[in-house]
């Protein structure tokens, strides 16, 4: 599932549920899915769905701390979570700004018995401006286990991201290209009021981010445009045959003049 397209994987993960019902409830929890938005009736604002904010068939927002449908005895983060997890939306909402200048993006916290773990997600969807679609899902996974009263924390953040773009012109005619990441990184912070867990947790999200971003740009378009570029020349075959000839004409002379 990793190596297909990731615009098709809802399609595609149907489709082997189909061949294998038994496998179903293992596929939902191991392949990560695009996101998909609500907009939360409360205050209109958008927010993202996935697995950590279902309970049932409803959804939290982030944004109302309620369900959508209604749900009465829905799992709710502690207050001091809640307060947490209202911090850290608004800061990764400016992290997405500036990043992304654009989207939706979500935080969602839950207790564990020795600290708490949350996800932050990020999509970003193309306009179809210039002939061109694309999207970037990012899923950020951090378990956070606090020591020496709190004033320690170890943190293990999971990314992944999902990206594809589809390009149809006159002249390139259609190309998909689409691809998806998964790296982990574990870390020792410090948390006091000038390093607290928003800010230490932002900082593995932005670097873990940025390397999944080079390494999805060196993999996928990189090695994409040597290979087409290997294929498939962009001058027409006259010129290009003209331009090797006056290249071997100058080794040629360059050779003779050496000689001399």
């Amino acid at each position: 599932m990793r190596r297909l397209p990731p615009q098709d994987i809802e399609q595609n993960l149907g489709d082997l549920i189909d061949l294998v019902p038994g496998l179903c409830e293992d596929l939902l929890s191991s392949v990560d899915q695009p996101l998909k938005v609500a907009r939360d009736k409360e205050n209109g604002r958008d927010f993202l769905l996935c697995d950590y904010n279902r309970d049932g068939d409803s959804y939290r927002s982030p944004w109302s701390n309620k369900y959508d449908p209604p749900l009465e005895d829905g799992a709710m983060p502690s207050d001091r979570l809640r307060q947490l997890e209202v911090d850290a939306n608004t800061a990764f909402d400016q992290y997405r700004e500036m990043y992304f200048e654009g989207g939706v993006s979500s935080v969602y916290l839950w207790d564990l018995d020795h600290g708490f773990a949350g996800v932050i997600l990020i999509k970003k969807t193309g306009d179809g401006s210039n002939k061109m679609k694309g999207c970037w899902d990012s899923i950020h996974v951090v378990e956070v286990q606090e020591k020496s009263a709190g004033r320690n924390a170890h943190y293990k953040l999971t990314s992944t991201v999902m990206l594809w773009l589809q390009t149809s012109k006159q002249g390139s005619g259609t190309m998909d290209l689409g691809g998806s990441l998964t790296r982990q990184i574990e870390r020792d912070f410090s948390v006091s009021d000038s390093s607290p867990h928003i800010a230490n947790i932002g900082q593995l999200v932005e670097e873990l981010e940025n390397k999944i971003r080079h390494t999805l740009n060196d993999i996928y378009f990189g090695k994409t445009n040597n290979i087409v570029s290997g294929l498939r020349s962009v001058q027409p075959l006259t010129d290009k045959s003209k331009q090797e000839a006056l290249k071997s004409d100058l080794a040629q002379a360059l050779q003779a003049r050496n000689k001399s």
